[in-house]
């Protein structure tokens, strides 16, 4: 009886013992032309096998990696693809950078970062000030819905500019109370405070003389 200790260490368990000695028997025929033969095999064999893999971009190239990988990177067939090297798949992935959005930022959502970068790249001007400040105040609006506390213009100040990478500023501004967006905001807010009392002003009237 052959123990599994006694055999040759399986490359990449989830293909098993059999397409490894498939591949190994691949491996040692004599002609190029049998061995692409069977090494083509294999491969759709591999992919029949394993079919979550179709679901993969690229899944074809991944597969001829991974009988290259069980032939011990010692197979030589006219593969479709370059095959890779050993130095190739140890390295290790570069690190990933994270997003701005971490910590004291994740509340303010992508749609600010869009706005941010939409900012930076007009020129400079009453609509790109008046962009900076609308953005200023959703900032300030999502920061209190979120930590449900009122946050100092300040510290909105301090985070637009960490997310714009210094590129926009509002330090200027004492607070969004003197920006013009909030005068507009709040002329606006008047002035259809008044129409709204103006027009319960006149149906009272009209009901009054019915």
């Amino acid at each position: 009886m052959e123990y599994n200790t006694e055999r040759n260490q399986l490359l990449m368990p989830e293909y098993g013992r059999h397409i490894q000695q498939l591949v190994e028997h691949c491996k040692s025929l004599v002609s190029k032309e049998e061995r692409n033969e069977m090494a083509l095999a294999i491969v759709e064999f591999m992919g029949q096998r394993n079919p979550h893999l179709r679901d993969e971009e690229n899944y074809k190239h991944k597969l001829w990696d991974h009988l290259y990988i069980l032939a011990n990177y010692e197979l030589d067939v006219d593969a479709p693809y370059p095959f890779p090297t050993r130095e190739e798949l140890a390295q290790k992935p570069k690190k990933m950078e994270y997003p701005k959005l971490q910590g004291d930022y994740k509340f303010y959502g992508k749609s600010i970062l869009q706005l941010i970068e939409k900012a930076i790249e007009l020129e400079e001007g009453d609509e790109k000030e008046a962009l900076i400040e609308v953005i200023a105040n959703n900032m300030k609006k999502s920061y209190n819905v979120y930590n449900k506390e009122h946050v100092q213009d300040e510290v909105i100040f301090r985070h637009l500019k960490e997310l714009s990478e210094n590129r926009l500023d509002l330090t200027g501004i004492d607070s969004l109370e003197k920006s013009r967006i909030y005068h507009s905001n709040n002329k606006n807010k008047n002035q259809n405070q008044k129409n709204n009392s103006k027009k319960r002003y006149n149906n009272h009237n009209k009901n009054r003389k019915r």
